[in-house]
């Protein structure tokens, strides 16, 4: 059975590689390169100053793992590509809105635990939802050997749980299609985005890759959380290599990567997450004296002056490359809302399977 949603096929073009993440407490976000003018110039480099705004989600955690959330600014230093930055905006527990994106594999190997994965997706929503900013929305996506957005963004948890209600496993697993996917659809969207990805293992079926789905995250200014349902819990017979891609994704966008079971140990994954989303800080700043380079992204470093504590932030950004180096526009891109992303066709008919 096919989840229910708009279906629209998919066309395959060319990735835009300008992002801009609008918020609505704050300047325009550097996502992408900007027009600005050289503020120093030699025969060898031009140093530039970026006048777009790059925000910056970061959690903290003290040397036991628990959430630290009453840092002041001058606790925190940025570099962007080790050149020491000037923190321009500061919000502590910030309580900017929240676009959330759940991406739930509904692949043939997800059939079993589907139902637990479906409830605790339920209940995160219902808790998500019911604190927190009034303009907080959800929406969500599903995945198998296609990608449908099942429920658009919304305040209604009522919506996502029917939604919910109608998902079946079947097929292959687009996990790359479904993040790229999910990254261009929350883009634009204001204040603090993240996507939750609920999945048991590898890629399997994607037109996309690895670096495709990671650079439309960073594009889009969105923090990743995987969380990989084990119920293996020996390395025979798990995809190791997609549990570091995904742990790799949650590391560069400032996010987490869980491991749980079914059953309670996925509920309690979900609300480590909204504890996560409840005390971020928000650091954002006007990248000054930063050299352009042949590569567009900018690496970025978030450190506290506390070495007892870590910090978890986003690793870089897309900026500004040196004219001449700069590449073309490159990946696969997918229309907007209500689409769905078709990939491979599964090998054998899976179509008649069903979940307990």
């Amino acid at each position: 059975m096919k989840a229910s949603g708009i279906r629209v096929r998919r066309a395959w073009l060319l990735v835009s590689v300008v992002a801009i993440a609008a918020s609505a407490q704050t300047p325009p976000v550097a996502g992408a390169s900007a027009q600005t003018p050289p503020v120093a110039e030699s025969s060898d480099t031009t140093i530039r100053v970026n006048v777009q705004l790059v925000r910056i989600l970061a959690t903290v955690k003290d040397a036991t793992g628990a959430l630290v959330g009453g840092l002041d600014k001058d606790a925190f230093s940025i570099t962007d590509n080790g050149v020491p930055q000037e923190i321009s905006v500061f919000e502590r527990q910030t309580s900017q809105p929240l676009s959330v994106a759940i991406l739930i594999d509904t692949s043939g190997s997800t059939a079993i635990d589907l139902p637990y994965e479906t409830g605790s997706v339920m209940r995160f929503t219902h808790a998500l939802l019911r604190e927190g900013n009034p303009s907080d929305a959800v929406a969500l996506f599903s995945f198998n050997w296609e990608i449908v957005k099942q429920r658009g963004f919304t305040r209604n948890p009522g919506q996502i749980e029917k939604a919910l209600r109608g998902l079946r496993g079947e097929a292959g697993t687009s996990l790359y299609d479904a993040i790229l996917l999910a990254s261009r659809d929350i883009e634009d969207r204001q204040g603090r985005k993240v996507l939750v990805v609920v999945t048991d293992g590898g890629d399997t079926t994607s037109r996309s890759d690895f670096n495709r789905a990671v650079e439309a995250a960073q594009l889009a200014d969105a923090v990743i959380f995987p969380i990989l349902v084990m119920p293996i819990t020996n390395d025979a017979g798990r995809n190791i290599g997609g549990e570091n891609a995904l742990a790799t994704m949650a590391l560069r966008t400032g996010g987490r990567v869980f491991n749980p079971s079914p059953g309670a140990a996925l509920d309690r994954a979900f609300d480590e997450i909204i504890q996560s989303l409840r005390t971020q800080y928000l650091l954002a700043f006007y990248p000054k004296n930063v050299a352009p380079t042949p590569d567009r992204f900018h690496t970025l470093r978030v450190t506290v002056t506390d070495p007892k504590l870590q910090v978890a932030a986003r690793s870089g950004y897309y900026g500004e490359a040196r004219q001449e180096d700069a590449p073309a526009p490159a990946g696969v891109g997918v229309q907007p809302s209500d689409t769905t992303m078709r990939g491979r066709k599964p090998v054998r008919d899976t179509k008649n399977t069903k979940g307990p």
